[in-house]
């Protein structure tokens, strides 16, 4: 596709940016050591102290890496949540992580809630119970537009999580771009950490 192509079409201009950024983070060297920094950085966050309902990610193949950094969130004496994704109806539903072996490996390889433990009360979370929520992403901007798989499944669970709750996406460097293409449904970070800035996006607010 041509550059002619890529500037008129928005759609076209979303997934040439995707692609890349996938690369981009396939390509990141000592991902362990770069994730553990970028989660000490959350960790530390005053929202982080503050919050007492806490949704991290448990990342998947090239992410940011979570999993490693989950036990120790495990003892701050918060509840921490992590999502799964029921693939029948393109959705996300959020489980309350008490200890690691509640995971085990499922849609798209990505760790979650054993079967048996995902319909119980007391592991179901409604997303404004959370006060703080971890996002992964394949791309951000400086605004704090964000850019996940193209499914939307992000989108519509963050839609729903209260207007106080601060949305922090999690990044390397290398997938922040100048700006990505929006749509009306998208949903913008309040803070883009990556492993050596914070950017503070637009969050919520309406656009003027």
């Amino acid at each position: 596709m041509s550059e002619t192509d890529l500037a008129t079409d928005p759609q076209a201009r979303k997934a040439a940016l995707r692609e890349q950024a996938r690369k981009n983070r396939v390509a990141q060297k000592n991902k362990d050591e770069v994730s553990r920094g970028i989660c000490e950085t959350f960790t530390a966050l005053p929202a982080y102290a503050a919050a007492r309902t806490v949704m991290w990610y448990v990342d998947a193949g090239s992410e940011v890496r979570t999993r490693h950094a989950l036990p120790a969130a495990l003892t701050h004496g918060k509840r921490v949540v992590v999502p799964w994704c029921v693939v029948e109806s393109n959705t996300l539903e959020l489980f309350l992580l008490e200890d690691m072996s509640e995971l085990v490996e499922g849609a798209y390889k990505i760790l979650e809630p054993k079967a048996e433990l995902r319909t119980l009360a007391a592991k179901i979370v409604r997303p404004e119970e959370l006060d703080l929520v971890m996002v992964p992403g394949t791309a951000f901007d400086p605004r704090g537009a964000r850019m996940g798989q193209g499914k939307g499944y992000y989108d519509r669970l963050l839609s729903a999580a209260r207007p106080d709750a601060p949305l922090v996406g999690i990044a390397f460097d290398c997938q922040v771009f100048d700006e990505i293409p929006v749509a009306p449904h998208d949903v913008f970070m309040d803070l883009v950490l990556t492993e050596s800035r914070a950017i503070a996006g637009r969050g919520r607010r309406p656009v003027s």
